[in-house]
């Protein structure tokens, strides 16, 4: 789904209601040492943009974002760092944008739709300034090459995800590990499933508690076998209770692999996992991070960027609670 061309300034929209949100990414590689960008022409338009669209009903930002890249112009690959958003006024009202960056594998093939998008360019920072037509895609494409430029810009994502919407504890008589997700819970697996994608980890490590089990069998299932899947008990309830710093523990082994991931554990063991990403966060990141009961709402995830040369430090996070009905 396309959008208009708006206002070519930014606009300070402090208090005034948002009438479109939007999503996209910066595509990106390196070639011979140096940064490109890949610009994309609206023929609708005739202008130089980035690949952008409307938010769906029931969709989240980042999923929207992967989905319009996808259909502009073929592209499925994991969503890298957030980049700032803009602002700037329609014809209907205000519009903001939500960006990321998006590594372009080399083994990538870019096919512009022929209808949205009818050509693509790929060019140097400097260019992509010039080329834009609406200005306020500046700034992103300024925040990504200053990422390039720390070594910050190529990661790989660990997401930190609490289960989703149990069965009540105090209705329950069976087992505490057998306790299952509640109706809407399935429901919030389901979304769990579709945004984890737009990532695509790698690992999955959980807690072996069904409710747990449940929350990621959707992303697991779609992976149809592609993704290692790892059970571990140092993340249940009862585990962390006795021996926290084994919980620690699993964090620390996550960075070790040095791996794409997704983490799902329980409520009572957020803090101790939450404080063990803080160790490993650039200054100032911890201030972005929950710091209260229950940190994590049902289904909620933090998604922490990690450079992937280099030591193992968290340079991006974002906090993110899946389309829930």
């Amino acid at each position: 789904m396309t959008d208009q061309p708006g206002t070519a300034e930014p606009v300070d929209h402090t208090g005034e209601p948002v009438a479109v949100f939007a999503a996209g990414a910066l595509p990106w590689r390196v070639r011979s040492g140096e940064l490109e960008v890949l610009l994309i022409h609206r023929p609708r338009y005739d202008d130089w943009s980035w690949p952008k669209g409307k938010l769906d009903p029931g969709e989240t930002m980042p999923e929207c974002a992967a989905r319009e890249v996808r259909e502009e112009i073929g592209l499925d690959e994991p969503l890298g760092i957030p980049l700032p958003s803009t602002s700037y006024h329609v014809p209907v009202g205000l519009k903001v944008v939500h960006y990321w960056a998006l590594k372009v594998s080399a083994s990538a093939v870019v096919r512009p739709d022929g209808t949205e998008v009818d050509s693509i360019h790929w060019c140097g920072v400097d260019e992509a300034a010039t080329l834009l037509s609406n200005q306020t895609d500046v700034l992103p494409l300024r925040w990504l090459a200053e990422a390039h430029r720390r070594g910050e810009l190529d990661t790989r994502p660990l997401v930190l995800l609490r289960h989703a919407k149990a069965k009540p504890r105090g209705s329950w008589t069976k087992a505490e590990g057998d306790r299952t997700l509640a109706a809407s819970g399935v429901r919030q697996a389901a979304a769990v499933g579709r945004l984890l994608a737009v990532w695509s980890p790698e690992r999955v490590v959980t807690s072996p508690w069904r409710r747990c089990v449940d929350t990621v069998r959707p992303y697991i299932a779609a992976a149809n076998g592609r993704i290692k899947v790892k059970l571990d008990e140092r993340l249940t309830e009862a585990s962390h209770k006795r021996k926290p710093d084994r919980a620690a523990a699993a964090v620390d082994r996550l960075f070790d692999k040095r791996r794409s991931a997704v983490l799902c554990s329980h409520r009572p063991v957020l803090p101790t996992l939450l404080a063990s990403f803080v160790l490993r966060c650039e200054p100032g990141l911890e201030a972005e991070l929950p710091t209260e009961d229950p940190f994590l709402a049902a289904g909620e995830m933090i998604v922490f960027h990690v450079p992937v040369e280099g030591p193992a430090r968290v340079v991006a996070v974002e906090q993110i609670k899946p389309y829930d009905d």
